[in-house]
């Protein structure tokens, strides 16, 4: 397990940084050694959370692989933490990495939903390809998720 994060770990202008350090002010619903979660300031539905880990990581593949289980451990337990404290019938569990992520540093947005939220899926419209097209992207897949 990583030591503790200290001062000279955090990236100055980050936003999340600050609020993992106690320097910005968040609603702070959860904390311990590698992470903290907090409500988010513009959440989609009351009780919208985000966890972050408290060292800085812009997106998933710069997090160390001994902090992938711990982290997404918080993340399935504060899924089922909101689920039961929004009386939800579900969650949305979602992270983006560089395109549409709004602060540049790791973070799972954890929703709250029910039946007839709103919320349509995946927020943009869906594509349907071809058969080649779809050849091409599972070997290009296949070829590089090998490790």
């Amino acid at each position: 397990m990583k030591k503790k994060k200290t001062e000279d770990q955090a990236k100055p202008d980050c936003l999340f940084c600050e609020i993992a350090a106690h320097r910005v002010a968040a609603k702070i619903i959860f904390e311990d050694e590698i992470s903290v979660a907090f409500l988010d300031h513009r959440p989609l539905f009351p009780g919208h959370v985000l966890l972050i880990p408290k060292e800085h990581y812009r997106t998933l593949t710069d997090l160390p692989a001994e902090l992938v289980g711990p982290f997404f451990l918080n993340a399935q337990h504060l899924t089922g933490a909101v689920a039961s404290a929004m009386r939800a019938e579900g969650s949305f569990v979602a992270m983006n990495n560089v395109v549409s992520q709004s602060v540049p540093h790791l973070h799972v947005h954890i929703v709250p939903r029910t039946k007839g939220d709103g919320l349509r899926g995946f927020f943009w419209p869906r594509m349907k390809p071809g058969e080649d097209e779809l050849v091409a992207v599972h070997e290009s897949l296949a070829r590089r998720s090998k490790r």
